[in-house]
């Protein structure tokens, strides 16, 4: 098990040594969520708490609730709440979606970090938490949306960061329940060229309309961050969305 700094250190995670390991995409949904003091904001398939805890440390009076089906990954998130100083504005609950027990909501903002595969369209990884945390089991994209939309209260936010190459499928789903979004790419080292990962934003029982947004780039040619993206990795700045 291993102890890990996000946001130069006011977040710290407890994870697996090997298996399912938070990255970065985490740190830019969270970064992606325009929250405020007093508000409650759910984190849908949230692992180690690494979104949630992200958010929560950087808004005072800020609730955050997490919900994963891998009970020790929930464990885990207990465990870097409290070495975050976020027991009191973070709570974990180990359950599936499909199912869930009551959460506590509506809330006014949902945030989710999916798996990215579909089932069947690659070689699933041989660690067992890793592969429920990247393909889909019986939960696919569109129950992971619905889910999100009726968690969300009305004229509250629901983001989703996927696979760049699924955002069709997300932008799909979102707008059976929700309007105005906001597509907002990762770029990996150019704008327009390349990205993995996007954010999409949707806000429910707004009107009909996608915005395509100029988004991030996340690395300089010599492979090191840019500045833009250091300001959400480490100083917990927001994304423009």
């Amino acid at each position: 098990m291993s102890e890990d700094r996000l946001l130069d250190g006011r977040v710290m995670l407890r994870q697996p040594d090997a298996g399912y390991r938070a990255a970065i995409d985490p740190v830019f949904l969270a970064a992606s969520i325009s929250a405020k003091g007093g508000d409650l904001v759910l984190d849908a398939g949230c692992g180690v708490g690494a979104a949630a805890l992200c958010l929560a440390s950087r808004i005072d009076g800020l609730q955050v609730a997490g919900i994963d089906s891998q009970a020790d990954l929930i464990k885990l998130a207990e465990e870097g709440a409290g070495l975050s100083r976020l027991l009191d504005r973070a709570r974990f609950i180990a359950a599936d979606i499909l199912s869930p027990p009551e959460l506590g909501g509506p809330f006014d903002h949902v945030m989710a970090n999916p798996p990215y595969l579909a089932a069947g369209t690659a070689i699933p990884p041989p660690d067992p938490a890793k592969r429920q945390a990247n393909v889909e089991g019986a939960a696919k994209l569109a129950d992971w949306v619905a889910f999100c939309l009726n968690q969300v209260e009305s004229g509250g936010t629901v983001t989703f960061i996927h696979r760049f190459d699924r955002q069709a499928e997300v932008i799909a789903a979102l707008e059976k329940g929700a309007g105005d979004l906001k597509v907002f790419p990762l770029w990996p080292k150019r704008a327009g060229e390349g990205a993995k990962r996007v954010i999409v934003q949707g806000v429910k029982g707004a009107a009909a309309g996608v915005d395509i947004l100029d988004g991030l780039v996340l690395h300089e040619e010599n492979g090191g961050f840019t500045p833009a993206a250091q300001a959400v990795l480490r100083a917990a700045k927001t994304l423009p969305l």
